[in-house]
């Protein structure tokens, strides 16, 4: 596998999803990656990555964005409140949005700067306690406020249980976004991308199909 696979994956599966291939975003998920694989990448062409936490991407991103140019970079892991103005600073998109206090703090930090990343809402679609996301019942508060603070939003992100089919919980997630007016769907990984395009997946995060496994090489 690689990053032309992926590509090809996606392009078949959008089409026979009656979609165009243009209409699924390809988020190159580069957490903990060794900078040779990244940079191997952004060589290939491709410009939209993911990563999970913000001072790896500060480390990271600066100096790919100086040799490069332009490149998107997708917040994809939780967002801590006293990490809200770097993320801010870095990331072009936020997929992590989980609760009523974090959006008000990006609120009032993008009143401060003057811009806001787009934002995703994440929901907890299997209601588990450890994982990060809202709750399905209490999305509609969520969405409230964050429309009442005039934020963003351009979409839903979920991550299924590990092991469960996840064709549910996309159905799920897409269902939600209908209800809630908004077109993103962040949903699906390296095993189940292109499920997820049948399900309407806008953007697909995809990391170790692409680099590898983490640590190897």
């Amino acid at each position: 596998m690689g990053l032309v696979d992926i590509e090809a994956g996606i392009k078949a599966a959008a089409e026979a999803s009656g979609r165009g291939a243009q209409n699924v975003h390809l988020i190159a998920v580069s957490k903990v990656q060794p900078a040779n694989r990244v940079d191997s990448v952004l060589e290939s062409g491709h410009r939209v990555f993911g990563e999970n936490r913000v001072q790896e991407a500060q480390g990271k991103w600066p100096g790919f964005r100086e040799k490069y140019g332009a490149v998107e970079v997708h917040l994809i892991g939780p967002l801590q409140s006293n990490k809200v103005r770097a993320a801010m600073e870095l990331f072009d998109v936020i997929h992590t949005v989980d609760r009523i206090k974090l959006a008000r703090t990006i609120a009032r930090i993008a009143g401060e700067m003057g811009e806001c990343p787009d934002l995703f809402v994440q929901v907890n679609t299997g209601e588990e306690p450890q994982k990060a996301g809202v709750m399905p019942s209490a999305l509609a508060e969520v969405m409230a406020e964050c429309r009442a603070l005039s934020l963003p939003v351009i979409g839903l992100m979920c991550i299924p249980p590990a092991g469960e089919d996840p064709v549910p919980h996309f159905k799920m997630l897409a269902e939600m976004a209908k209800t809630h007016g908004v077109d993103g769907l962040s949903m699906g990984m390296s095993g189940d991308y292109e499920t997820a395009i049948a399900c309407g997946a806008t953007h697909v995060r995809v990391g170790s199909a692409i680099f590898g496994e983490r640590g190897l090489g």
